[in-house]
C-alpha cells in the first residue's frame, strides 16, 4: 500500500523546491502527482497513467530535481534524463522545470532537432545536470562524443506510447542500455499500449503502478460535440468556427491541408497559421508565439501538435478531420480544458464518417453531444460560438526562413536524426511512414 500526499509540504521535497512552488502559485498537488511523488521521491520505479494535462511533468520533475539537488554534473555526463517524442514537449518541459531546476541550482538543457547542434553539444560540455530530448538529436551528440549516459540514474519516459506510435522505440531502447543499470526509471504516459509493455518488462524494476483518472476518462470541465455537417456546408461551417472569438486549434490529417486551410481562413479575414512537421523549428516556434500572444487567433494544426503543446486559456479544439484512433482523439483534446480549465473537443462529421466516428467515439470513452448543423439554423453558433468572417483578408508576418542544413545541425539531418527506421509499436498493422521531430 503507497502513500498518498495531502499536500506538497507533506512530501519530503527540497525546502527551496517548495519555496518555488509557493512563488509559482502551486500549492495543492493534482491527483497524478499525489499519488506517485511519495515512491517516485523514494527512488522506486514508477508507471503513471494519467491524461494529457493531468499534471504529469511535476510529477516526474519534482522528484528527479530533488533528488539530484546538491549534485554536479561532469562536462557532457548528465545526472537525470527525461525522453520525449516531439521538439515542442522538449521545451515545454524545460520551461516548466527551469524555474525549479535553479531554485536547486541544478542546469537544464533541452536536445531536440532543428536547432543547433554545436550549441547543444556546448550545453552538455558546460554540464547540464538535466538533460530533456528527443530520441534522434541525442543519439547524434552520443555518436559525435559530447554525451555519454553512464552517470545518469533518474531517466523518465514521457509521452512513451507516442514515441512507440513514433517508430522511436529501438532508439529509445539503446539509449536507456546507456544509463546506469541501477538507476531509477519513470515512465509517464496518458496511454500505455503500443510497445510500451516491452519497455516496461526489460527496463522498469518492480515499478509502482498508478492509474490516475482510470480508462480513458476525460476531465470532468471538458465537453465533447460531434457535428454533422453536409460536404456542402462544411467550408463555411469552418470558416464561421475559425472566425470565433478566442483562440481555436484546427487539426487537419495531412501538413498540405493544413497550409490549404490556413490559407484560405487568412484570405477571409481570420488570423490563421499552420503548424506541422514540415516546418523548421524557428518557424514553429514563432507560430506558437504568435498564437500565445493572440497575433494568430486559429491555428491550424497536423498531430505534430497534439503532444507538448500547452497554451493557457485554450478553450476549443475542433477535429476537421476525425482521427482514426482513439488516443490520437484523447491528446488533441488534451490541448484544451488543461489543469482545471474549461474546454471543448468539436468534431465535424461528414455523412460517410459517421460510423467511423461513432465507433472512435465508443472506443474513447466518449459520450458527445451529437448535432446536425446547416447554415443559419442558429446550432452551429451555440456549440462552437461560430460568427461570420470580416470578409478583408490578413496578413500574419510570416516566421524566419528555415536555416541551412549545415548551419542548423552541423551537418546532420534537420530533426536531429530523429527519423527512425521503422515503426515498433507491437501491434500488426501497416507501418505509418515516420513524421518529423
Amino acid at each position: 500500500m503507497t502513500t498518498v500526499i495531502p499536500s506538497f509540504a507533506h512530501t519530503g521535497l527540497a525546502p527551496a523546491l517548495l519555496t518555488a512552488l509557493t512563488a509559482q502559485g502551486i500549492t495543492e498537488p493534482f491527483p497524478i502527482q499525489t499519488a506517485t511523488l511519495p515512491d517516485s521521491l523514494a527512488g522506486r520505479d514508477v508507471l503513471g497513467r494519467g491524461r494529457t494535462g493531468s499534471g504529469k511533468t511535476l510529477a516526474f520533475g519534482l522528484p528527479l530535481l530533488s533528488r539530484t539537488a546538491g549534485r554536479k554534473a561532469r562536462p557532457g555526463r548528465p545526472l537525470a534524463l527525461v525522453l520525449v517524442p516531439t521538439r515542442e514537449l522538449a521545451q515545454q518541459v524545460t520551461t516548466a522545470l527551469s524555474p525549479y531546476a535553479r531554485a536547486v541550482g541544478l542546469r537544464c538543457a533541452t536536445v531536440v532537432g532543428g536547432l543547433s547542434l554545436q550549441r547543444q553539444a556546448d550545453a552538455l560540455r558546460a554540464g547540464a545536470e538535466v538533460v530533456v530530448a528527443t530520441p534522434g538529436r541525442l543519439h547524434d551528440l552520443i555518436n559525435r562524443g559530447d554525451a555519454r549516459l553512464d552517470q545518469v540514474e533518474i531517466t523518465v519516459l514521457d509521452e512513451a506510447d507516442q514515441m512507440a506510435d513514433m517508430g522511436f522505440l529501438p532508439q529509445v531502447t539503446k539509449l536507456l542500455e546507456q544509463v546506469a543499470p541501477q538507476g531509477q526509471r519513470m515512465l509517464f504516459s496518458a496511454t500505455l499500449d503500443g510497445g510500451v509493455d516491452r519497455l516496461v518488462r526489460r527496463f522498469l524494476s518492480n515499478p509502482v503502478t498508478h492509474s490516475v483518472d482510470p480508462g480513458t476518462a476525460t476531465v470532468t470541465a471538458m465537453t465533447h460535440h460531434v457535428l454533422h455537417v453536409d460536404a456542402l456546408d462544411k467550408p463555411d461551417a469552418l470558416t464561421r468556427i475559425a472566425a470565433r472569438e478566442g483562440r481555436t486549434i484546427l487539426f487537419m490529417g495531412t501538413k498540405h491541408r493544413a497550409d490549404r486551410l490556413a490559407r484560405q481562413l487568412l484570405s477571409k479575414g481570420v488570423r490563421a497559421a499552420a503548424l506541422h512537421g514540415g516546418k523548421s523549428q524557428p518557424q514553429r516556434t514563432r507560430i506558437l508565439e504568435q498564437f500565445r500572444n493572440g497575433q494568430v487567433t486559429a491555428l491550424v494544426a497536423t498531430d505534430v501538435a497534439a503532444r507538448g503543446i500547452h497554451v493557457d486559456g485554450l478553450d476549443m479544439v475542433v477535429n476537421v478531420d476525425p482521427p482514426t484512433e482513439a488516443k490520437d482523439y484523447l491528446h488533441r483534446g488534451g490541448r484544451t480544458a488543461r489543469a482545471g480549465e474549461s474546454g471543448s473537443v468539436v468534431t465535424l462529421v461528414l455523412p460517410e464518417q459517421r460510423r467511423d466516428v461513432s465507433r472512435l467515439m465508443a472506443t474513447a470513452g466518449i459520450r458527445p453531444e451529437s448535432v446536425q448543423v446547416r447554415l443559419g439554423d442558429g446550432a452551429l453558433a451555440r456549440v462552437t460560438g461560430a460568427r461570420e468572417p470580416s470578409g478583408v483578408p490578413v496578413t500574419i508576418v510570416a516566421p524566419p526562413a528555415p536555416a541551412s542544413r549545415a548551419r542548423t545541425s552541423g551537418g546532420a539531418s534537420t530533426d536531429g536524426g530523429a527519423r527512425p527506421a521503422h515503426r515498433a509499436s507491437g501491434r500488426s498493422r501497416r507501418p505509418r511512414r515516420p513524421r518529423t521531430v
